[in-house]
């Protein structure tokens, strides 16, 4: 099978492309580098990986390409931490509907023209920014308030895009929700601003590595953005790369939504400490302070993730600790390079 993957040089699709990879498909990946600037994947120069530089908005290009492909992910968008609800509220509306109108009309477009059998879309855990249900099951989005973030709002647009080209013209999708992606490649965006917790500049503005640089730094208390019981489902790259190869192909994945996550839950304080003891050992105390929260910080973000287990056969098992292995030499790597 030929993939086309959308925002192929962002931080889930590098997984997702090495895992295409490996499963023997070819991938076509389109990006103009406008995150992080240019950046070298492992997979960069296999035989079965074309890269384009190319902006996601551009419905000739994608057209162009997706009549070449059997499958296509539509995984490019504006992205970025909490600080990013607020310091880009609109351009997260705009750049995103834009990005999105065109990867559906060239999806549509190859299905009518060509050989494309289905859009899988990435789209979000803020689709349930305001919950009501615990564990969260797919559909509630549907019944629970609107996503007050123009972020999360935007990404549940994603899902009515993939019901109405369906509805119209009968393209079929599959809609993806990861929940806190954690793994390696998320640098600097380009248009980031620092951001003070204590002593440190923030980058990324998202917990696992802000919390990590912080305690490399030796940043001591430890400052936390909230009270630190904010429950999160933190997902490894790897496994979230899985599960969405799994549902493109999966024929139990026509036309479904499912989140894609760890079934475990785990405090910002919790993994604090985890991060803590893994960088300094058991001698040092752990310490922290509690920073005030931003609006958009949800308190509680808990998926139901039994219909990926049952429709799928997916799960997401890797340790949160195992993660931070992987994790935490990273940003020391990043942190030695300037590029934290």
């Amino acid at each position: 099978m030929k993939i086309l993957v959308t925002g192929s040089a962002g931080f889930i699709a590098g997984y997702l492309v090495q895992q295409l990879l490996s499963a023997g498909h070819e991938v076509i990946g389109v990006d103009d580098f406008s995150k992080y600037g240019p950046v070298e994947k492992s997979y960069q120069r296999d035989p079965r990986y074309t890269f384009i530089q190319g902006d996601a908005k551009d419905v000739t290009l994608l057209s162009d390409l997706a009549v070449q492909c059997d499958h296509f992910a539509a995984c490019a968008a504006k992205i970025g931490g909490i600080s990013y609800f607020h310091e880009y509220a609109y351009d997260l509306l705009s750049e995103n509907e834009r990005i999105l109108a065109a990867s559906f009309d060239a999806a549509i477009h190859a299905f009518k023209k060509s050989k494309l059998q289905k859009i899988t879309v990435l789209s979000s855990s803020m689709v349930f920014e305001n919950a009501t249900v615990f564990p969260t099951p797919e559909g509630h989005q549907l019944v629970c308030p609107p996503p007050s973030s123009t972020y999360g709002f935007q990404k549940l647009a994603s899902e009515y895009f993939a019901k109405g080209a369906w509805e119209q013209y009968k393209l079929p999708y599959t809609i993806l929700r990861p929940f806190n992606c954690v793994g390696i490649g998320e640098r600097r965006a380009l248009g980031d601003k620092d951001i003070p917790s204590g002593n440190i500049k923030l980058a990324m503005s998202h917990v696992v590595p802000d919390l990590v640089q912080k305690v490399l730094k030796g940043q001591c208390p430890l400052h936390i953005l909230g009270s630190g019981n904010q429950v999160r489902h933190y997902t490894y790259g790897g496994d979230l790369a899985k599960g969405i190869v799994t549902a493109m192909f999966h024929p139990g994945a026509r036309l479904e939504d499912f989140n894609l996550s760890t079934p475990v839950s785990t405090t910002v304080l919790e993994l604090a400490q985890l991060i803590w003891q893994k960088i300094h050992g058991p001698d040092k105390r752990f310490e922290y302070v509690c920073d005030p929260p931003y609006p958009h910080d949800v308190q509680r973000r808990v998926p139901d993730v039994s219909k990926a287990k049952r429709v799928l056969g997916f799960e997401a098992n890797t340790p949160l600790s195992t993660m931070l292995d992987e994790v935490i030499p990273w940003i020391r790597q990043e942190i030695a390079h300037g590029r934290v």
